[in-house]
């Protein structure tokens, strides 16, 4: 085949999970799809906690669940809001997911984004490796037309182009799709695969079977800085990891090693992944500015997909599922185009847009647009609520010969003098009104 040459009628710029889902719906309706990604193989370059959300793929591959390599479906949720010793939690177990297709597993990335990427060839796409793309290729009138690879005679031609090669898109922006992210709506995220016998976590974490557990963590591992920590069971491993703004980072002179370090020394930590082995350690950009920060979707020839469009919901630690859901989305978007005659123009791109607004990532992004801004904003809510509330929690437990009154007249007190009756109101209010 001569590439220089070649006229698809797709081609998809990057191998994660928004790639994956637009290279898989097209050719899976019959189209000529391209797949370029400049990893050595699809998912290389990956890095995700990683939970795999099924409802979203199961819209694109039904029956998924006889074949990719899922490690345990999840039946329990912790979250742990955390000071320096201890950690206020609370948590939901049921026993339906044991009863119904599970709802959220744990995943390998490295072994789920192979699976997929050969779902994606089994439905007749194209896969390249190791393709730089280096710019995209415009007509006269400015419209997309193909793409400029890392070859000699490099041009490869299409009728459209879905960009989804992830948050640090240096092709989006070259082509002025986009701006640069700034730091402060960027978070770097590090995490460790520490593994251990699978009946040890099977002990620790009170699990039979393929069930799993995942704990969300929130409090001082940040120290002050807005970010959250994260666990997760996999089958013989433990997945471990936080992530923070960029630029709070920058101005404290954080490493995230350090941070990674300091999460698993945590007493409340520190027990569930001991005696285990570190065997992989990765660190990745996360696009977390929200519903302001998205670009430009969708023009003449081409639109955005996943984390290169900032597709990533902050506040419930979402992205995959955001990402497969715009990548079929606008595959679904241009074989409606393509089965009525139309170009791929931005008037007729439009509809990806109109089907985004009425999809939940549009709807939930828009419900917690306000919410990242306010923590940044309002510093109270990292450096002062985890510690009262952890000391709170441990006064009112603690039997040490005080009556109950006075202690909870003792954590009023220290509320209030932390954050006034006026405060504690404040952030009430500021609270609903960054989630309603």
């Amino acid at each position: 085949m001569n590439q220089a040459i070649e006229k698809f009628d797709v081609i998809v710029v990057g191998a994660g999970p928004a790639g994956n889902a637009a290279a898989y719906t097209l050719a899976k309706a019959g189209k000529k799809v391209l797949q370029l990604e400049r990893g050595e193989y699809p998912g290389s370059k990956n890095v995700q906690g990683a939970i795999l959300y099924a409802d979203a793929l199961e819209k694109i591959i039904p029956d998924f669940r006889d074949s990719a390599p899922l490690e345990r479906h999840v039946i329990e949720q912790r979250m742990w809001l955390m000071e320096e010793q201890s950690h206020l939690g609370a948590h939901f177990r049921s026993d339906q997911f044991n009863r119904q297709p599970g709802n959220r597993y744990t995943i390998i990335r490295a072994r789920f984004d192979k699976w997929f990427s050969d779902q994606v060839q089994k439905a007749g796409a194209l896969v390249l490796c190791e393709m730089t793309v280096s710019e995209l290729l415009r007509n006269e009138q400015g419209r997309v037309i193909g793409v400029n690879v890392d070859r000699d005679n490099g041009r490869i031609y299409a009728d459209a182009v879905i960009l989804a090669d992830g948050v640090n898109s240096l092709l989006a922006s070259r082509a002025g799709l986009r701006e640069d992210i700034k730091a402060e709506a960027m978070a770097l995220g590090v995490k460790e695969t520490i593994f251990l016998p699978k009946e040890t976590i099977e002990a620790r974490f009170n699990l039979a079977g393929q069930e799993g557990a995942v704990i969300e963590m929130f409090g001082s591992i940040s120290e002050g800085m807005v970010g959250t920590g994260f666990l997760y069971t996999n089958k013989d491993s433990i997945s471990v990891g936080i992530g923070c703004i960029l630029s709070d980072m920058k101005r404290q002179k954080t490493t995230p090693a350090e941070l990674l370090e300091k999460l698993k020394r945590h007493p409340s930590v520190a027990p569930l992944i001991a005696g285990g082995e570190t065997r992989e350690y990765a660190a990745h950009l996360l696009p977390e500015g929200g519903y302001d920060a998205l670009p430009k979707l969708y023009g003449d020839g081409w639109v955005l997909a996943g984390d290169s469009a900032g597709f990533l919901n902050a506040v419930h630690r979402e992205g995959s599922n955001l990402a497969m859901t715009t990548g079929r989305l606008a595959a679904e978007t241009l074989l409606e185009l393509f089965a009525a005659g139309q170009p791929a123009s931005a008037a007729n791109l439009a509809r990806y847009k109109a089907r985004l607004d009425e999809s939940f990532v549009m709807k939930d992004l828009k419900k917690y647009r306000g919410a990242m801004g306010m923590l940044d904003r309002q510093r109270q809510f990292v450096a002062d609520y985890p510690g009262l509330l952890n000391q709170a929690a441990f006064n009112y437990f603690s039997v040490d010969g005080r009556d109950k009154k006075t202690k909870e007249q003792e954590i009023v007190a220290s509320f209030r003098q932390r954050r006034s009756l006026l405060g504690l109101l404040g952030d009430a209010w500021r609270i609903w009104r960054a989630t309603r």
